[in-house]
């Protein structure tokens, strides 16, 4: 008789997902009937913010944490990918996806099963990056109305434990959560079909040449996540960062062209794409569109708010990698054009090219043109463009 003997890590990765199916599928039944039985409660609004690392999501993130409507996560697939990472980025496809869906739904005990006994639970989501999470009723510091402090945050609400950080997501108009480990849209369409969610995906893209820059000040900080995407054990060195950046440009392709080009039906008029050049250089008029995609009203405070932090007089700096300053949003978003030597420029413009030309970015044919700042690189795209159009569309181009 043929005996299969599976290798014990393997054996501990699919008894590990076993539990983790038992789990979200014992929240769906707490938490009530099956989706295809029940509406949206009150009306409440759900965002995916989708983008790749060092895009300028953790920005845009803020943009929606500071509403005083939002109640705001940032990438619980990370505990996924740091607990599940023996297989890879493709799968771990499904249960980054059944995650997703808990937490959009409420239902944050689904992280228990990615975290460590006795765990420390200010590290889940960045918490004090959310300033739901830093306000009543998840914790009394901040009122809802005014701006979070992610220093005192850290200080004083690191303690408050989940069922408070629920009991503030059902209390909140829009539930919104950053991720930058979803690779394509198909593994979205269960949550896109269930009723009980009002979904809407935002999807943030950013010049491959910027986010190389950017990727490079983060080196050791993105080294496991490399690893995951490229499904190998070691990705480290100049090729192996060619490589991600090779399938962070196909992801982009892969989800704008699913939802350009005959999208399913659920998918119609819930999908808008928005470039961070185009943030950066129109911040309020571009924000203010994002916030009418998901249904939010822009404030006099958020204006103000938002004029502040991009208009600065910080370039960025490596230590500041994950963290959200005051800065000259522009001056950064063209950074490259001035420190990336020509020939890796090049490199990174014969790996992304089908995506640069998809996403309207330029190439340059020279280092004289790369240092040319007053030559644009940055193709004009109409607002309508940004949104899910008819199938009539014209195809463009999927190479990459």
């Amino acid at each position: 008789m043929l005996r299969l003997r599976l290798p014990t890590p393997a054996l501990v990765t699919l008894l590990l997902l076993q539990v983790i199916t038992m789990v979200v599928m014992f929240g769906w039944y707490r938490h009530g009937l099956p989706a295809s039985t029940s509406s949206p409660a009150q009306g409440k609004v759900h965002v995916l913010l989708l983008s790749s690392w060092r895009s300028g999501s953790s920005f845009l993130g803020q943009v929606f944490s500071q509403h005083p409507s939002v109640f705001y996560l940032m990438e619980p697939a990370w505990h996924v990918w740091v607990t599940l990472r023996m297989p890879g980025a493709r799968g771990l496809r499904m249960a980054v996806r059944d995650s997703l869906h808990q937490v959009l739904r409420c239902d944050l005990s689904v992280m228990d099963s990615y975290l460590p006994p006795q765990p420390n639970v200010s590290q889940l989501f960045m918490w004090s990056h959310s300033r739901a999470l830093c306000s009543p009723p998840a914790c009394p510091l901040t009122p809802r109305n005014t701006f979070s402090n992610e220093t005192e945050c850290k200080k004083r609400c690191d303690a408050q434990g989940l069922a408070r950080a629920e009991e503030a997501c059902r209390s909140y108009s829009h539930v919104v959560l950053k991720e930058t480990r979803v690779f394509e849209l198909e593994s979205l369409y269960p949550l896109l079909r269930d009723p009980t969610l009002d979904l809407r995906i935002v999807h943030l893209v950013r010049d491959p040449r910027a986010v190389w820059r950017s990727r490079d000040q983060s080196a050791n900080a993105l080294a496991r996540d490399n690893a995951l995407v490229l499904e190998q054990g070691e990705a480290k060195g100049p090729e192996a960062q060619y490589r991600v950046m090779q399938e962070v440009c196909r992801s982009h392709v892969r989800m704008h062209e699913t939802a350009l080009l005959k999208p399913p039906d659920f998918l119609r008029g819930r999908y808008k794409m928005v470039r961070y050049e185009d943030v950066v250089r129109d911040p309020l008029g571009q924000i203010d569109a994002i916030y009418q995609f998901t249904g939010l009203e822009m404030t006099p405070r958020l204006q103000e708010w938002i004029y502040r932090i991009t208009h600065g007089k910080g370039k960025g700096t490596k230590k500041e990698a994950f963290q959200i300053t005051s800065r000259n949003a522009e001056d950064v978003s063209r950074a490259w054009r001035t420190t990336l030597p020509y020939e890796k420029v090049r490199r990174i413009q014969e790996i992304c090219k089908g995506a640069m030309s998809l996403l309207g970015y330029r190439t340059v044919d020279s280092d004289k043109e790369q240092r040319q700042l007053d030559m644009d690189v940055l193709s004009p795209r109409e607002p309508f463009q940004f949104s899910w159009l008819p199938s009539k569309t014209t195809k463009h181009s999927t190479k990459v």
